[in-house]
C-alpha cells in the first residue's frame, strides 16, 4: 500500500470509527460524506470569494451537496463534472430550478434534468472551485479517493484558458491530519479548507496545475473520457 493510501485508510477508519460519517457507507473508497456537511457549507457561503462568485465549480459528492444547493439558492450557476468525467460537465443556471428544488437539481441522480452538458467550447468564465477531499494537510497538499479527478478537471479548465481560481475544500476536521502527503507534479492544491468548526487559509507554497500533462494520460482514460478527446480538438483548433 502506497504512503498515500495508508493516509486514506487511516482518515476513513477514524471517520468510521468515531461515527463522523455520513450515508453512503461504506467511507472507503470515496469521498467521504461527513456530519457538519451543512455547518461547513454555510461557513463558504460566508466568505468574500464566494460572495463575488458569479459560476462555481462543485464536485458531485455527497459531502458536497448542501454547498451545490447553497449555489443556486443563492443565484449563482454551478457547474459539476460528471462522475468519472465520462461526459464532461454539467452547467446549471439558477433561473432553470424552481424554489424548493435547488437540493433535487444539485443531485447526481437529477442534475441532468435541471441542467446540460456542455461542451468545452460552452464552459463560462469560472470564479471559485470547490473539492472534495479524503485527507487535507494544513499547508494545502490533498487527498481525494485515488482516481485523480479534482486535479484534472482543474488543468482541463486551465488548459481551456480559465483564470487562475481559488480552490476550497469541505472536509470535517477529523480528515485535516498533519501526515506528510507526498505530492506528485499534477496534484492540486488547495487555499482554503472549511470545516464544520470554521474557515482557514492554507497560505499553500505549492504550484497548481497549468494545464493537462499529456504524458501522465493512458490510452485506457482516453477512451473512457471523451472529453480528453475534446480538449485535443479544442487545442488543435486554437493553434489554427
Amino acid at each position: 500500500m502506497s504512503v498515500k493510501d495508508e493516509i486514506r485508510h487511516k482518515v476513513w477508519n477514524a471517520l468510521t470509527e468515531k461515527k463522523l460519517g455520513r450515508f453512503p457507507f461504506p467511507l472507503v473508497g470515496r469521498i467521504p460524506n461527513f456530519k457538519g456537511a451543512e455547518k461547513a457549507a454555510s461557513f463558504v457561503q460566508s466568505m468574500d470569494i464566494y460572495k463575488t462568485a458569479s459560476v462555481v465549480k462543485v464536485n458531485p459528492d455527497a459531502p458536497q451537496l448542501p454547498l451545490r444547493a447553497a449555489i443556486l439558492k443563492d443565484g449563482k450557476t454551478l457547474l459539476i463534472p460528471t462522475p468519472r468525467l465520462k461526459d464532461g460537465f454539467v452547467m446549471i443556471k439558477p433561473d432553470s430550478v424552481p424554489a424548493g428544488e435547488e437540493r433535487k437539481a444539485a443531485s447526481i441522480k437529477h442534475m441532468n434534468t435541471y441542467g446540460k452538458v456542455v461542451p468545452l467550447t460552452g464552459i463560462p468564465g469560472i470564479d471559485l472551485i470547490v473539492v472534495g477531499s479524503v485527507a487535507i494537510h494544513p499547508d494545502g497538499r490533498r487527498l481525494g479517493k485515488g482516481a485523480g479527478y479534482a486535479d484534472r478537471e482543474y488543468a482541463i479548465l486551465r488548459e481551456i484558458g480559465n483564470k487562475p481560481v481559488p480552490v476550497i475544500t469541505t472536509i470535517n476536521s477529523e480528515q485535516l491530519v498533519g501526515d506528510d502527503i507526498p505530492r506528485d507534479s499534477y496534484d492540486l492544491a488547495v487555499d482554503w479548507i472549511i470545516t464544520e468548526e470554521g474557515i482557514t487559509e492554507t497560505n499553500t507554497p505549492y504550484p497548481k496545475p497549468d494545464g493537462i500533462q499529456w504524458e501522465h494520460v493512458t490510452e485506457d482514460e482516453m477512451e473512457s473520457m471523451p472529453i480528453l478527446k475534446e480538449l485535443k480538438g479544442f487545442r488543435r483548433g486554437t493553434d489554427l
